[in-house]
């Protein structure tokens, strides 16, 4: 029996997913959770084939969360299922050790298709995206977009920024102090060339990189 975890923090999504999974994949198991720490709890229990994971939930941060299942649960596979669509995400997500990248706007169609490339040893992007991949492989350095030089965490800050959260909120959803944040700003401002938390929204917003 297929055994599926749907980790979401909307409850009308995973109630969607759980449907369209268990008659695509019957008979199935699908299992549900709210945020990062149900996950993990999860795969302590128990093993699950295939975990389709929204990257915006509340906890660990979803980069995080992938890098903590795949050092702890290597054999686990994970479909980032997410409203984000920018192609520099999708790069991070992969490389953190994810095997399919998905937006939500896609078809059921296509969701199923991932989820059974991926329990056949594959790795799954659309299309569209894996176009996008491509183009960023052979793109020189100086013609990326600024945040490509960003690392993880400081992606991860900066989209925090971006939704109004205080150098404190962010510093305790990542546990970490809050001048080690205060460092990561600064970093951000300097690599992007930007002088406040407003031109940091703007650039976010302007660049798709949060939702």
């Amino acid at each position: 029996m297929t055994r599926i975890l749907v980790a979401d923090d909307h409850p009308v999504v995973r109630q969607g997913l759980r449907h369209i999974l268990a008659e695509e994949f019957a008979p199935a198991e699908v299992g549900e959770a709210k945020n990062g720490d149900e996950v993990m709890e999860q795969v302590q229990r128990r093993a699950w084939d295939i975990i389709v994971l929204d990257l915006s939930m509340p906890g660990k941060n979803g980069l995080d969360l992938i890098k903590d299942l795949k050092q702890q649960h290597p054999a686990v596979r994970l479909l980032v299922l997410t409203m984000l669509s920018e192609e520099q995400l999708a790069i991070r997500v992969l490389r953190a050790g994810a095997e399919g990248f998905l937006t939500k706007d896609e078809a059921p169609e296509e969701l199923v298709l991932a989820i059974k490339k991926i329990l056949g040893g594959g790795k799954y992007v659309n299309p569209t995206l894996a176009q996008a991949l491509t183009f960023d492989l052979v793109t020189r350095e100086s013609e990326k977009p600024l945040h490509a030089q960003l690392s993880d965490r400081e992606y991860q800050v900066l989209c925090f920024i971006a939704t109004g959260k205080s150098v404190k909120d962010i510093a305790g959803t990542l546990s970490l102090s809050i001048k080690t944040i205060n460092t990561y700003r600064s970093r951000i401002l300097e690599k992007l060339n930007l002088k406040s938390n407003v031109e940091l929204t703007r650039y976010v917003i302007e660049h798709r990189l949060n939702n």
